[in-house]
């Protein structure tokens, strides 16, 4: 119709009349918080417009984004707790294990892992940004002969152990439920790539898909920024949003219902990562604490990693940051072992108890402390500076009644995938040449014999997770066999 006037109505003799005024209740709840801008462009609005931010609106709970809002903002600036280095009673190193212990592990972890009373929980809310890829990272190649993507890796490290497993026990294969967090950037795409692939050979009622949940991105005041004038800006609340998807969506008592004792969680980007690792498993049911992480130590004092530290002597275990650490920390060293004090790196890498995971949901929520990133937040008024409010997984630790960490080589099992080929560290490239090189030691250590066009090493050989979970059983695909790399050992 011409002469119509957008975001209003006409009168009876052609002229507009004003638009109707937001929803009372809703606008004086939103005073209640000092949040009442967010109707501010309301009578510019299409009708259509106007309907989607108040369901915007609606779908927040009002009183608690303004408690995590108050209690976030009102945390920052407060000095950290004196922190003491980790003791060495909590840390399992590679040098202190006998090859008795590592067998007794990796037998009762392949026990439980038959009983069904293992979980995985993997974090892949991320796209592939750095990556120049706008898909979750999960479904990236990093240049494998095979041409595998990080999800069809880990799927099949999930149907090895599976079948390790199920040997040891001489029992049928019990599958090992995965779930998989997702973000509204990646959910569809993630569930898609996963059909596409049948599931990598998984049963497909063993993956579960959830989303982590978003927050609104406010300014320095705590007021939300608007991305557009009808739509409050959002970000991921962190990987740390894991605790309360997981209770939100019922899967804790999804994972209860099937017997399921303890939980694996880890990374999407860790091209060496030991899904459901036995081992790992083992140790941590033998210690009997609520959780535990695998870490490595620094390689410098500078490497920019979390670090495991203790909060006061006798208290929690918990990661700093190496923007938070005082650069003098960062260097100090055991004049007993010339090592550095503050060590052990954060790689994302835990075992929880399933009672716990449900103790951290209630404690978090309870607290309502987020971590604020700050950035430029996308606004109508151009790029603003506001804060992302954010969980990390590790902020769960410091509820932890008991925790112990369990050092692991990065040669074997930490290859990050983060940034574009051509950066200097952590790239696929990089993640690739660790594991040629890595299953290039094992076909040796099996009896195998490698011949390379180019040096050995800028390439290698990859083992299927198929065939091999960690190194064992290959002698009798191995032994004797030239292989001429590059390329894939499958059956």
């Amino acid at each position: 119709m011409s002469g119509m006037v957008v975001g209003s109505e006409m009168g009876r003799r052609g002229t507009p009349s004003p638009p109707p005024p937001p929803p009372q209740e809703l606008l004086e709840r939103l005073k209640d918080y000092g949040q009442e801008d967010a109707f501010a462009f309301w009578d510019e609005l299409h009708p259509d417009e106007r309907d989607i931010l108040v369901k915007d609106i609606e779908s927040m709970d009002l009183p608690r984004l303004d408690r995590i809002i108050r209690c976030s903002l009102g945390s920052q600036g407060q000095s950290l707790p004196a922190i003491e280095p980790v003791p060495e009673t909590s840390v399992s190193t590679v040098e202190m294990r006998s090859a008795e212990e590592k067998e007794r592990w990796w037998k009762r972890g392949l026990k439980v892992i038959s009983e069904g009373k293992l979980a995985v929980v993997l974090l892949s809310g991320g796209q592939g940004t750095r990556l120049g890829s706008s898909d979750p990272k999960g479904c990236f190649n990093i240049g494998l002969p095979s041409g595998k993507s990080l999800f069809q890796l880990q799927a099949e490290k999930i149907l090895c152990v599976q079948k390790l497993a199920a040997q040891a026990n001489d029992v049928g294969i019990t599958p090992i439920q995965w779930y998989i967090m997702t973000s509204p950037f990646t959910d569809d795409a993630t569930r898609k790539f996963f059909e596409s692939h049948k599931y990598f050979g998984l049963e497909a009622d063993q993956v579960k898909f959830f989303q982590q949940g978003t927050l609104p991105c406010v300014s320095t005041d705590g007021r939300f920024i608007m991305e557009t004038p009808y739509k409050v800006a959002k970000a991921p609340d962190g990987n740390g949003g894991l605790y309360s998807a997981l209770k939100s969506t019922k899967l804790l008592e999804d994972m209860s219902s099937r017997g399921v004792k303890y939980v694996d969680c880890y990374g999407v980007d860790n091209a060496l990562v030991r899904v459901a690792d036995p081992t790992f498993l083992g140790y941590f049911i033998d210690k009997g604490v609520a959780a535990a992480a695998k870490v490595v130590r620094k390689a410098y004092p500078q490497e920019k990693v979390g670090v495991f530290v203790q909060q006061g002597r006798g208290g929690p275990l918990r990661v700093v940051e190496y923007s938070e650490m005082d650069a003098s920390m960062a260097i100090e060293t055991n004049q007993t072992t010339g090592r550095l004090r503050y060590c052990w790196s954060n790689v994302c890498l835990h075992m929880f108890t399933l009672d716990f995971l449900n103790q951290v949901a209630i404690n978090l929520e309870r607290d309502s402390i987020y971590h604020l990133a700050e950035k430029k937040i996308p606004s109508i008024h151009g790029s603003t500076v506001g804060f992302k409010l954010e969980h990390f997984i590790f902020d769960a630790f410091a509820y932890a009644p008991s925790m112990a960490l369990f050092e692991i080589l990065r040669e074997e099992e930490f290859a990050p995938v983060k940034n574009v080929n051509g950066a200097s560290y952590d790239t696929p490239d990089s993640a690739k040449l660790m594991l040629l090189r890595l299953h290039s030691r094992w076909v040796v250590a099996a009896g195998g014999f490698l011949t390379h066009s180019v040096p050995l090493y800028l390439t290698g050989v990859e083992i299927s997770p198929l065939c091999s979970y960690a190194g064992e059983n290959l002698e009798a695909i191995c032994r004797g066999r030239t292989f001429h790399a590059p390329c894939e050992i499958t059956y």
